[in-house]
């Protein structure tokens, strides 16, 4: 079933925040992202009161993912955080020194203290809380807090955005590159689920949450970056595996989870036919057993009486 496109009209202010940061990167023209000096971080707290989400909205983005809509009757799913808190995240990136055209979505881990309910306003606030930069790639740290008046922090995201940079001056100081060793899903893990993501899922996801950067939906863009066909969002991937844990090891519950923490360590390329593996608190999303990883990391659950 088709995402209905009314939802692009709930994706404004996302939509605009990312617009903001790219053309702030344009005009400041850095092209290797190297700053004179170090960045003092954690930089200031941007904090915004925002909306109900609208339920139709959350509705058909959990159908989207794989969710039972009915399994969260008043609560928002958390792993939509980027639908409301994307747009402030990319404002803690104004006037920062580095390609941000470049940036590739490298982790997220996302804890939840709380439910959050549906049809409060939300409470957000973002911050960039540190850069680790070692002059070939930068990480940016960022986190996004969300709640309601009465349960400030009920979501915790914090994000890993990866920057790749290039510094070397005519070839000098390169040092010779070592193979990486690619991602693999363990032999010994169990399936939970099996997944065909048609080609155009980085359009639906999009409509869902206002991320409409070009490479998750536009080919010819993303084969001019070096891909065959556009990749998935990182936070889809991710979302999809909160929802098969929800479905196929917790028998359809929803309020278990304590933390999820990934890395997204290669693109998912469109189409796609991929599997959600866990060994014991470890999870998942690739090829097959002993196959390419695209998503790889740990979760828990809540102590009971939490």
């Amino acid at each position: 079933m088709a995402v209905p496109v009314k939802h692009v009209l709930s994706q404004g202010p996302v939509i605009r925040a990312l617009g903001e940061v790219a053309l702030s990167s344009i005009l400041q023209g850095h092209r290797n992202g190297a700053p004179s000096k170090p960045l003092a971080t954690p930089g200031p707290e941007i904090r915004a009161v925002l909306p109900p989400r609208p339920a139709d909205l959350i509705r058909d983005y959990l159908r989207h993912v794989g969710g039972d809509p009915s399994a969260y009757r008043g609560v928002v799913p958390p792993h939509l955080f980027p639908q409301w808190g994307f747009g402030l995240a990319a404002k803690t990136l104004r006037g920062i020194p580095y390609p941000l055209a470049k940036v590739m979505n490298g982790g997220c881990r996302l804890e939840v203290k709380s439910p959050l309910p549906m049809g409060e306003p939300l409470h957000v606030t973002a911050r960039l809380e540190g850069i680790d930069d070692n002059g070939k790639r930068a990480i940016l740290h960022q986190k996004v807090v969300t709640g309601t008046s009465k349960v400030p922090e009920a979501i915790v995201a914090h994000l890993y955005a990866y920057v790749p940079l290039s510094r070397e001056k005519n070839g000098a100081g390169k040092a010779e590159k070592k193979e990486k060793q690619r991602p693999r899903v363990p032999h010994d893990v169990r399936e939970l689920a099996y997944w065909k993501i048609p080609a155009n899922a980085g359009w639906e996801f999009a409509k869902l949450t206002g991320d409409f950067n070009p490479v998750h939906w536009v080919p010819p863009y993303a084969r001019a970056l070096g891909f065959r066909h556009c990749i998935l969002h990182g936070f889809s991937t991710m979302a999809r595996a909160v929802e098969g844990l929800n479905r196929n090891l917790r028998s359809g519950a929803t309020q278990w989870l304590d933390f999820i923490d990934v890395k997204f360590s290669k693109p998912l390329i469109l189409p796609a036919r991929v599997g959600l593996y866990v060994k014991d608190n470890r999870i998942f999303v690739g090829d097959a057993p002993g196959g390419g990883a695209c998503l790889e990391g740990t979760f828990a659950a809540r102590q009971q009486g939490e």
